[in-house]
């Protein structure tokens, strides 16, 4: 298996001494759209940041596409792997958009040229173009998210992650991210999204990484959110999709919808006799 990411027996508590991470071992394929899922305190955000060793280990081992996470490689860690967290207000601090956007490409030493270009590469892919000199405090929440992501889409990453990226999006907001992911995996980025959205995972994501009380409970495809020892374990709800096709069971349907479009074209059969 071709590995974007690979834990082994990862450990880390904070300095309160409360154990975030209680042995983690994991395996995250390249070129994936990958969630990991899991409620509040899970240890998702904490998972997150060993990823470009803003939290290094403090015992087992990561690796980002075969290189170790530790202290001597921090700054090429961060070159192929970006991070938006889940508040803009945590990543966005220029005066103007386009200072925050450069911010990265100018501390890795580009040419002016170099930087220029990744700018407006970056502003054109989250639809900001003309607002470069606006101030980032008077956009809203989800422009706010967007210069976030262009911050990190203008280093080029390999690895792109997102810690609850529709936290308070409206839904215009969250469809066109959802179209930026899914532009930059159809480019050969792998993409991480640290979530407790459950019907964002099962219609979007590739893989589904399930974690609980700082434990990895379950890892497969979306359908492993249809187990009902894995949903009761980690104190989640059912997908809405599967929730209703579950309470259809008498249906007799070998396979529950991942989508709107493929359970309306299930209740079309149905209707017409002819599912199976």
């Amino acid at each position: 298996m071709d590995c974007a990411v690979e834990i082994d027996d990862l450990f880390f508590h904070h300095k309160d001494g409360t154990r975030a991470l209680k042995g983690i071992n994991l395996r995250i394929r390249r070129g994936r759209r990958t969630v990991i899922l899991g409620p509040n305190g899970a240890g998702k955000s904490t998972l997150l940041l060993h990823l470009n060793g803003i939290y290094l280990p403090q015992k087992g081992t990561v690796k980002v596409l075969g290189m170790e996470v530790n202290p001597k490689n921090e700054k090429k860690l961060r070159e192929i792997v970006g991070l938006v967290f889940q508040d803009p207000d945590d990543q966005v601090f220029c005066p103007t958009v386009w200072e925050d956007v450069a911010f990265g490409p100018l501390n890795y030493d580009l040419p002016e040229e170099e930087v220029d270009k990744r700018v407006d590469e970056a502003l054109k892919a989250v639809r900001l173009e003309g607002l470069e000199q606006k101030a980032p405090f008077h956009l809203s929440y989800g422009q706010k998210k967007r210069v976030a992501i262009a911050g990190v889409l203008a280093l080029k990453p390999e690895i792109f992650i997102l810690d609850e990226p529709h936290a308070f999006l409206d839904p215009y907001s969250r469809a066109e991210l959802l179209k930026i992911l899914d532009a930059l995996n159809g480019q050969g980025s792998s993409i991480i999204v640290a979530t407790h959205d459950v019907d964002f995972a099962y219609e979007w994501a590739d893989d589904v990484v399930v974690m609980k009380d700082g434990i990895v409970l379950a890892s497969g495809d979306r359908n492993i959110l249809t187990d009902d020892k894995i949903i009761n374990e980690a104190e989640l709800e059912y997908p809405l999709l599967v929730k209703l096709f579950k309470k259809l069971s008498e249906a007799r349907c070998d396979k529950i919808p991942a989508s709107v479009d493929e359970a309306a074209e299930f209740l079309r059969r149905k209707m017409n006799g002819k599912c199976q």
